[in-house]
């Protein structure tokens, strides 16, 4: 693998981390997705959503830390509500 093709793959994971945590998307439609398809397709993550019952805050940070490279200042403002959120619910 290339440097091109593993920035595309580091970009596809940041995505499907912005997707995940700010349920655009659920683990479990991302599951049948990959079940029901006939050929390979990846789905990857900067992290294991199958450690915790939560993604951390530091997950989030990194998430963030991508978007604001990318000055997709948007994306950044829904992950901080999600971490707030996610900050609220482990008082």
């Amino acid at each position: 693998m290339d440097f091109l093709e593993e920035y595309e793959l580091y970009n596809m994971a940041m995505e499907n981390a912005y997707n995940l945590i700010t349920k655009k998307v659920s683990l479990e439609d991302v599951y049948l997705e990959l079940e029901n398809e006939t050929e390979e397709i990846e789905f990857p993550l900067p992290f294991n959503p199958f450690m915790h019952k939560d993604i951390s805050n530091e997950e989030i940070d990194h998430v963030i830390e991508h978007f604001i490279a990318l000055e997709e200042y948007e994306k950044c403002q829904e992950l901080s509500n999600c971490k707030s959120k996610n900050a609220k619910k482990h008082k």
